[in-house]
């Protein structure tokens, strides 16, 4: 399954040739819907962020569900993570990279960031999975819910420092997945910490849920007022911290959020729709009810039925943030996740972003 550094070193060549990433998520729970990594189109995906790889108290990363992601019969190979591997030998562009936050990484990944022995446990781990597997590198980390104070800041410094001493550039991808919210950004040195990682994945979605007070547009481009977050202010904060603007990949989400018994932004909601507050994007627009795009926000939504106010992307919106992320030099879109798109390609929010991307 392996395959040598420099094959490896050439793939990550070849890669950067494509003028932009068109990067997706691939959660292995997705597995147990019937869902295959054989079913995407890998003609507008470039690189494939397998979710998730959990974190053990010693350091130690290991494959969560060994079942789904190495033996369970999968688009005629064992296991979905086996069926990507397949995959990479036949699009030669392909990059596969192993995302590690699942399980209790909340509570393990900022142990294990404080400690130089579990720091190391983890890089060790980490390169010994990815050379075992053939992978390309590893993203981290994506379910530690952040940094929370400085300390906890230098402590992601130190273990992506840790990770980079055994996973060396030339041969390995090392991302982060961090959201585009200030107050998590600013405890970590944004600009020492891109000299280590390849590309920062900006999560420019959540903004608004069912846990915030008002309603909102959850994946806005940009705030309608100057407190709301948005993906343009997140951008905006990474590169004036010096992150070169083309280690930016820009969020998308492949969901939407609901807010009952409201019609559109910034109201008081009671409750929301669909499973824990969401739709996926391939069950959008409701039914019975009509798709509008904000153009101002940047967002599309559609309102009644059995969502309320549901907000989220939609092929329009996606190729504006396509524009945007050319006009700021950033380096591509990634999509969380890549099973909820919807299947006509007319709809397919992976295939816009990409086309956009690569469009003159």
């Amino acid at each position: 399954m392996s395959g040598s550094p420099s094959t490896r070193k050439a793939r990550i060549a070849n890669a950067a040739n494509v003028m932009y990433t068109n990067a997706v998520y691939w959660p292995n729970h997705r597995f147990y819907n019937g869902d295959t990594p054989g079913s995407l189109n890998y003609g507008c995906i470039n690189r494939v962020y397998y979710a998730f790889a959990n974190v053990m108290a010693d350091g130690g990363v290991f494959l969560s569900d060994e079942w789904a992601d190495a033996t369970a019969p999968c688009d005629g190979v064992q296991g979905a993570l086996g069926s990507l591997m397949h995959l990479k030998q036949r699009y030669p562009h392909l990059q596969v990279v192993l995302s590690i936050g699942g399980g209790n990484s909340a509570e393990t990944f900022p142990i294990v960031a404080s400690n130089t022995l579990l720091r190391d446990n983890f890089a060790r781990s980490a390169r010994g999975l990815v050379e075992a597997s053939g992978l390309d590198g590893i993203d981290t980390p994506v379910v530690w819910e952040y940094p929370c104070s400085p300390q906890q800041g230098a402590d992601f410094l130190a273990l992506l420092a840790a990770i980079r001493l055994h996973l060396h550039e030339d041969h390995y991808l090392l991302t982060a997945a961090l959201p585009a919210a200030k107050q998590v950004l600013q405890n970590i040195d944004l600009r020492r910490a891109s000299e280590y990682i390849d590309a920062i994945n900006l999560m420019a979605y959540d903004f608004f849920g069912s846990w915030t007070h008002r309603s909102g547009h959850h994946a806005q481009l940009y705030a309608m007022n100057k407190d709301e977050p948005s993906g343009s202010s997140g951008v905006q904060h990474i590169m004036a911290a010096g992150v070169p603007a083309k280690k930016i990949l820009l969020g998308i989400p492949l969901f939407g959020r609901s807010f009952l018994h409201v019609s559109g932004p910034g109201h008081k909601f009671r409750g929301a729709g669909g499973e824990e507050g969401s739709f996926e994007y391939s069950n959008l627009p409701r039914r019975g009810t009509k798709e509008q795009v904000d153009k101002r926000a940047v967002a599309a939504q559609c309102v009644g039925g059995d969502g309320g106010f549901v907000t989220y992307d939609n092929p329009d919106t996606v190729k504006i943030k396509a524009a945007f992320c050319k006009q700021k030099g950033l380096g591509g879109l990634c999509y969380w996740s890549a099973p909820s798109d919807a299947k006509d390609t007319k709809r397919s929010l992976i295939t816009a972003g990409f086309r956009a991307l690569h469009s003159s």
